[in-house]
């Protein structure tokens, strides 16, 4: 390649940039520092987004795709197609590792990143507590992995008790338990129990999915412990009247492979899903600056480290006192606001001015609780619940989604799932698939004949799956059908599709050669080592 080839390869600066521009550098593409970014539009600065993900992800209905209501691409878009028209602001994917103050630089997994302002806007990472077996043995609800992944664990969960014959071994498949009585917990619970009595209760022919047991544990005296007592009772009542059980004042005392401990009691469950609280991430402990006991680091008014002016911490991450009066919550409108005023400051500074003081509108948070149910804190106290409330709960994380293809692509799946009580990403995908983890021999059911599960052990004796060709076990040369409709645009979702062939040879070494054999030029020896043997391949595909 010549050097005028791979200079060909380079975009030029934009014009409208003069060398000695300021580099503005946001670390994280959430709320925070998404709005932060978009409020700097036009101005004469680089600024530079960093972030380990290339998409920005709408955390609150992360719940939705753990529980197959929505596809991952729906509450998710790309950071370069929505800063794509901001001409003074480029995407960088690396991970940020130290922050150096002094030498105003930020290590990164990919080399080093100058900057002149600093918006730290990492958010946080699940809180972990107890011994290593417990993380282990539990999954958080934070990513778009650990959504996908508990999507996994849930759905296969019902598939594994459809195959097993113990009622014991039924049961704690069937069981799910939920650490953590925020927001986050209570949403899941609600949800898992709609999916087992709504939607998966006509789908299978072995179990009955209205047994499903969904399990809520805390460890304080209520769920819901930042809305009003008024409301954080309704919310109890409403998931007891839906068959959740809700354990208060119960800490966890142990997770095993199979088993969650909490207040004396042992329960049996194959799915614990954590949902206990968050923490900064690492990366902040590299501000060198004070912290609450938390691990977040003070601000000023002016939301900038106390002894400098130059980096800026907001959203979840830091801690901002307001009014003097309490610390505000990790809330998506918290982190917004937050973000615009920082880009506003940074305005400010940057024309010579003095910087303002940044004041939290406080709008209210609400919770979902299933279908026609939720409650919320709005305007000056006013409490709602019940359909109201849910009513309320659509239409502002609607009006929050980023990109106008999403917003229409929730509602769409919204409306179906409401109508049908069908969710429309019902799909199993990574490790481990159901046919290399079957039951073992004493959990799963066998099959007779006409497709019945015979109950006696012995009577297994002596068979063969060839015995049972009529069961649901019988492998058909006809293709399996399939109930719902794979997206076919990969920008969208991220699924997982599985393509089988099989190739049977049905001739023996001793047949004589067909007329294709003879074209082909196949030898009586290669048929042999080919003959009865049948080749499968799968392709997993996972685009967003």
């Amino acid at each position: 390649m010549t050097d005028e080839q791979a200079d060909s390869l380079v975009r030029p600066e934009p014009d409208e940039l003069a060398e000695s521009s300021p580099r503005i550098v946001i670390l994280g593409a959430g709320f925070g520092g998404l709005y932060t970014a978009r409020g700097l539009k036009g101005i004469d600065a680089e600024i530079v987004v960093i972030d380990k993900q290339n998409h920005h992800l709408f955390q609150p209905l992360l719940y939705q795709v753990a529980t197959a209501g929505l596809n991952p691409g729906d509450i998710a878009s790309p950071i370069r197609s929505i800063l794509r028209k901001q001409k003074n602001a480029r995407v960088h994917l690396a991970e940020a590792l130290e922050i150096d103050r002094d030498e105003q630089v930020v290590h990164l997994d990919t080399g080093e990143m100058r900057y002149d302002h600093l918006i730290v806007a990492t958010g946080t990472q699940p809180q972990r507590f107890g011994p290593e077996r417990w993380e282990e043995n539990s999954t958080p609800l934070k990513t778009m992995e650990d959504a996908v992944e508990l999507r996994r664990q849930i759905l296969y969960a019902f598939e594994r008790a459809e195959q097993a014959s113990d009622p014991d071994v039924i049961q704690e498949w069937l069981t799910f338990a939920i650490v953590g009585g925020g927001p986050t917990g209570v949403e899941m619970a609600g949800a898992i129990r709609e999916i087992a009595a709504e939607v998966m209760v006509h789908d299978f022919r072995t179990i009955n999915p209205e047994e499903t047991k969904v399990i809520l544990i805390d460890a304080a005296p209520r769920i819901l412990t930042s809305y009003p007592e008024s409301l954080s009772e309704k919310a109890k009542l409403e998931l007891e009247d839906r068959d959740v059980r809700v354990m208060v004042d119960s800490p966890v005392e142990d997770i095993t492979e199979n088993s969650i401990s909490a207040n004396g009691e042992t329960l049996p469950t194959q799915t614990v899903i954590w949902a206990a609280g968050v923490e900064p991430v690492p990366l902040i402990e590299t501000l060198d600056t004070d912290y609450d006991d938390q691990g977040r680091p003070f601000v000023t008014e002016e939301l900038h480290l106390p002894e400098d002016d130059r980096v800026f911490v907001i959203g979840d991450a830091a801690h901002f006192e307001h009014y003097d009066e309490e610390t505000l919550p990790g809330l998506a409108p918290v982190a917004i606001q937050q973000g615009k005023w920082v880009a506003h400051n940074l305005k400010m500074r940057l024309n010579d001015n003095e910087m303002e003081s940044f004041h939290y509108w406080d709008r209210g948070e609400m919770a979902t609780i299933g279908r026609n149910a939720a409650v919320a804190v709005v305007g000056d106290g006013w409490e709602l619940s019940g359909f109201v409330a849910w009513l309320a709960w659509l239409f502002i994380h609607l009006l929050f989604l980023i990109g106008f293809r999403n917003k229409i692509g929730v509602l769409f799946d919204w409306l179906y799932s409401y109508l049908v009580f069908k969710r429309s990403a019902r799909l199993i995908v990574g490790d481990p698939s159901i046919s290399e983890q079957l039951p073992d021999s004493e959990s799963a059911p066998a099959f007779d004949s006409e497709g019945g599960i015979i109950e006696d052990a012995a009577d297994r004796d002596g068979e063969t799956p060839g015995d049972h060709a009529d069961s649901p076990f019988h492998q058909s040369d006809e293709a399996p059908s399939v109930d719902e409709e794979l997206p076919t645009d990969p920008a969208s979702e991220i699924d997982e599709t599985a393509d089988s062939e099989t190739q049977p040879n049905h001739e023996t070494e001793h047949a004589e050669r067909n007329e294709s054999d003879e074209a082909s030029g196949a030898t009586e020896s290669d048929r042999s080592e080919t003959s009865g043997e049948t080749h499968s391949k799968d392709n997993t595909q996972a685009a967003e």
